[in-house]
């Protein structure tokens, strides 16, 4: 693994835990030498995780749509500033670019970005890491909802595998370097295996 993809909040949350995960993320990322790709945000989570790879020497790649947030929300003082027409190529980029993918708290769009990777994980587009970083228990309840949708038969069971959750970024991210994508099997359950 070279490079991590980090989805995060645009705010901090109300936590201060939040903002302590996010900078012993970013730590352990520079520790490591493994590079940053994010959404290229100055503020909220990303750009406390930005800041802290950028102290480190480490290395923080943004990618963000050209025109669609205020100025002051770029982060200018990143290795690399990747402009993109829309947020489609916005995350085609930077799963592009990324070996493994961690989600800290966040709102709708962490959430859909995460989704959007587990999904193209399942569908054999990709085999790389997901990971969630549980801060306070924040994703307990996806978690759940993962576990719901596998006892429903909506999900098959191996494929709970496809996403890793852990509290502590070092376990998360050994865990992320030792992966192996679960065998494919059929996800559609009225079709044949064939």
């Amino acid at each position: 693994m070279k490079r991590i993809c980090v989805f995060a909040g645009s705010n901090t949350g109300i936590r201060a835990e939040y903002e302590l995960m996010a900078e012993a993320l970013g730590n352990e990322l520079a520790r490591r030498g493994l590079e940053l790709v994010y959404g290229g945000s100055k503020i909220g989570l990303m750009g406390r995780i930005a800041n802290t790879v950028l102290a480190l020497d480490g290395k923080a790649l943004g990618v963000m749509p050209t025109g669609l947030f205020r100025g002051e929300m770029v982060h200018t003082g990143l290795t690399e500033l990747h402009e993109v027409k829309d947020m489609h190529e916005r995350k085609a980029l930077m799963g592009e670019l990324s070996d493994a993918f961690i989600a800290l708290p966040g709102g709708y769009g962490t959430l859909e970005e995460v989704f959007e990777v587990v999904s193209w994980g399942q569908l054999g587009i990709h085999s790389k890491p997901v990971g969630l970083l549980n801060v306070n228990g924040y994703y307990e309840p996806l978690v759940q909802m993962i576990k719901n949708g596998v006892e429903a038969g909506f999900i098959p069971a191996t494929h709970e595998e496809l996403l890793i959750c852990e509290e502590d970024p070092v376990v998360l991210l050994n865990r992320l370097q030792e992966y192996k994508p679960p065998a494919q099997t059929n996800k559609w359950s009225e079709l044949s295996e064939a």
